[in-house]
């Protein structure tokens, strides 16, 4: 089997690849979730263009021990962010030990409705650039989370040598692949973590005060350019209790799209607002599309 990566060209252009018979497609090493959903939309465009589509497979990073992306986004966010593309596999890489994948590769079970696959590194590099863990060492990692049902791929990314990946496919072999789960579409995605809303949410509070049609405050703010009083609106909706912040900029005063664009972008900087899903309110497909367009995650 060939593997190649959209990153294994210096044009980054995977037609080259799938021109060269390659059997899979991966994006890998996200760490903000822009980044893959622009890689998605180029890879889903050229299977259109070419009337042909080969398994394509997502794989994010993990930047610290906090167990989110750099850009903030929780493993379970970053799957629903993406799960549109319907991957082959999604997974992680871990920019530190393999140790360190265990706690995220069991808080992201209930949200996995696709093949995990993960590519732990040898740790962090030493003093003097080399990597300590040995290959026994990350077998056995590995072999502790295949024992558990929780992969059902396995790989090895910086540091890792053909003696760990030999000693992974020995110790791996034995144990069954993990189960796929049948998950309902049913959840909405904030910038950084997750919130569900199903069959069984009973009420949903939207604060509309983000809303230029709705909100003459808000409008004067927005057309004064005072965009740091304008986030104190959504600040304090999210304060009294809004579980969905509805965001629009629908005046035929102002430049909507770069408006709700500015808008977005300042409030995904912002911890205490982003941690509810947006919803982005326009007569306008050019503004729904900017907006979405700069959202880390999937919405509705």
């Amino acid at each position: 089997m060939s593997l190649l990566t959209t990153s294994s060209l210096p044009t980054g252009k995977p037609a080259g690849l799938v021109d060269g018979g390659v059997d899979l497609l991966l994006i890998e090493t996200i760490f903000d979730v822009l980044n893959a959903k622009a890689a998605i939309f180029a890879v889903h465009s050229l299977f259109d263009e070419l009337g042909i589509e080969v398994p394509l497979i997502i794989s994010g990073t993990i930047s610290d021990a906090s167990g989110r992306l750099l850009s903030g986004q929780t493993v379970e966010a970053f799957w629903n962010s993406v799960r549109h593309a319907k991957p082959l596999a999604v997974g992680l890489i871990a920019r530190s030990a393999a140790t360190q994948l265990r706690q995220y590769n069991r808080g992201s079970v209930e949200c996995g409705g696709y093949i995990r696959i993960r590519l732990p590194e040898r740790g962090l590099p030493n003093a003097f650039g080399e990597y300590d863990e040995t290959a026994a060492e990350t077998a056995g990692i590995l072999r502790d989370f295949a024992s558990s049902g929780l992969l059902n791929i396995v790989g090895g990314c910086c540091g890792t040598t053909p003696d760990h990946i030999r000693l992974m496919s020995e110790g791996l072999s034995k144990f069954p692949r993990r189960a796929i789960p049948v998950i309902a579409p049913n959840a909405a995605c904030r910038v950084s973590s997750l919130s569900n809303i199903d069959a069984d949410t009973l009420f949903v509070n939207v604060g509309e005060r983000t809303n230029v049609t709705g909100s003459a405050k808000f409008r004067k703010l927005i057309e004064a350019n005072d965009y740091n009083a304008a986030l104190d609106v959504a600040r304090q909706q999210v304060v009294s209790g809004a579980q969905v912040i509805d965001v629009n900029m629908d005046e035929g005063m102002l430049d909507s799209e770069a408006a709700m664009v500015r808008f977005l972008n300042l409030i995904a900087a912002e911890p205490d607002i982003a941690r509810v899903p947006i919803m982005i309110d326009s007569s306008k497909w050019t503004v729904i599309e900017a907006g979405s367009s700069v959202c880390k995650a999937r919405r509705w």
